[in-house]
Order: C-alpha cells, then sequence, then structure tokens
C-alpha cells in the first residue's frame, strides 16, 4: 500500500505487555476485548519480555504459563533492576521487527510506553530506532526511579496518545499523573479494573477518531518523504 494511491498504512505498534505476563497474553486480552473496527485499523507485534516471572503470577489460572517480566522493582517501586537490559533489548525488538509507528501497553508495558518517549528524547533510551510518534496506554502509571523519572518527564510528551482510565483500577490515581506529562492526551473512561477494558459506544468513537488522526499524519509523512525522494531523484538527473 503505497502513498502514491493515497492509501493510509495501517500504523504499527509494539505492544508491551503487563507484569508477569507475556506477549501471547496480551494479544488474546486485545484480540477477544477489541472490536475489528479497531483491530482492522492497526498492527499489533506482541513479544515477551526479557526475563522469566521471579515470582507468583496474577493471572495465574486465568492465563497459561510462561510469564514474563519487564525489569524488576523493590517494593516502593522506587529501585529498579535490570532496567538498562529491558531498554537495550526492547530496541533490539525495534531494529528487528520495526519499524514501529508508536508502543502500546498494559500496566507495567504501559508505565515503559508512557517513559519511553522522553528517554529517548534525552538520549537515554532507544537512541538506534526512529522516535516514538504514537502512545496507546492501558493502566499506565509513570516511573517512580528518581533519576529514570528525571529524564522521562522533565519535557512535556509530545507525542499523540490515548490512555485508558478504569473506575476501579488501582493505578487510576497514577495514570492521572501520566496524563498531566502528555499534551493533548485522548482520555477513555472504563468502569473496570485494571484489565484490557472493552469500549463502550462513546471510547470507541474516540478510538476510531484518534487511528484515523495518526493514519493521516502518516499519510502526510510518507507522501512528503516521496516528495523530497522525487527532488533527490530530480536533483540527481539535472
Amino acid at each position: 500500500m503505497g502513498s502514491e494511491a493515497g492509501i493510509a498504512r495501517k500504523p504499527r505498534f509494539l505492544g508491551l505487555h503487563g507484569f508477569r505476563t507475556s506477549g501471547a497474553i496480551l494479544k488474546k486480552q486485545i484480540e477477544t476485548k477489541w472490536p475489528k473496527s479497531i483491530l482492522d485499523k492497526i498492527d499489533i507485534v506482541y513479544p515477551d519480555a526479557p526475563f522469566p516471572a521471579q515470582g507468583k503470577s496474577e493471572v495465574e489460572g486465568i492465563f497459561d504459563p510462561p510469564y514474563y517480566e519487564w525489569f524488576q522493582f523493590n517494593k516502593e517501586f522506587t529501585t529498579y533492576t535490570n532496567f538498562d537490559e529491558c531498554l537495550a533489548y526492547i530496541e533490539d525488538i525495534i531494529i528487528k521487527q520495526g519499524p514501529f509507528d508508536g508502543l502500546l501497553g498494559f500496566s507495567q508495558g504501559a508505565i515503559l510506553s508512557g517513559g519511553l518517549p522522553g528517554l529517548q528524547e534525552k538520549g537515554a533510551a532507544l537512541t538506534k530506532v526512529p522516535r516514538i510518534k504514537y502512545l496507546i496506554i492501558v493502566g499506565g502509571a509513570k516511573f517512580r526511579n528518581e533519576s529514570v523519572a528525571e529524564k522521562a518527564y522533565s519535557s512535556p510528551i509530545q507525542c499523540p496518545s490515548v490512555h485508558f482510565l478504569g473506575e476501579n483500577d488501582f493505578l487510576k490515581p497514577y495514570g492521572l499523573e501520566l496524563l498531566e506529562s502528555c499534551v493533548d492526551p485522548v482520555v477513555i473512561q472504563h468502569p473496570k479494573g485494571h484489565t484490557i477494558p472493552r469500549f463502550d459506544e462513546k471510547g470507541l468513537e474516540m478510538m476510531l477518531s484518534f487511528l484515523e488522526r495518526i493514519q493521516k499524519y502518516n499519510l502526510s509523512e510518507d507522501q512528503g518523504k516521496d516528495l523530497c525522494y522525487e527532488e533527490e531523484e530530480n536533483a540527481l538527473e539535472a
């Protein structure tokens, strides 16, 4: 599907799953709860996190193992272990399986997704790959580690983002904190807890509108690249 035909390509997202779950679990959650009208407009790749779960998973008995985690942390969520290894692992996935337009994250994956654009802008992560352009955050929050947070949120998060906030999600207050760092975020409220939600009519309209908007951005960007390529070719022929 080329931009020459005026057809916008589907945006491509890297899906980062929750703590002690897996890529297959996130895929199943999204594909069973989100309607075809959404799934037809987006491509999502679902990798597993780099580290096997180092303890019991909250989804044991609901979803089959194996389970994975992106990095480890203390009880206060302020000290991280294997965080740099996690960032390098995500960058390697993007290099090998990209390019990606944006990140989609749930829970621990959403915390990563919301913080990575700022870390990338500061040169602290994803320095070998194109910039993250869009975010889909489900049950997110901010990093609590002081040095990481300082880099991640020192500037407003400029990329278009959509945030799912659950009325009964224990992370909701922290998801609201993340919103304060985002420029013009789209917020979809739902009545559930810490989960991938289904859409009500209003939420579905908002999500479709968000995807349509970023598809238009991609189309204009691709057409701009085509124009630059044509100008280069003409300059070489001259």
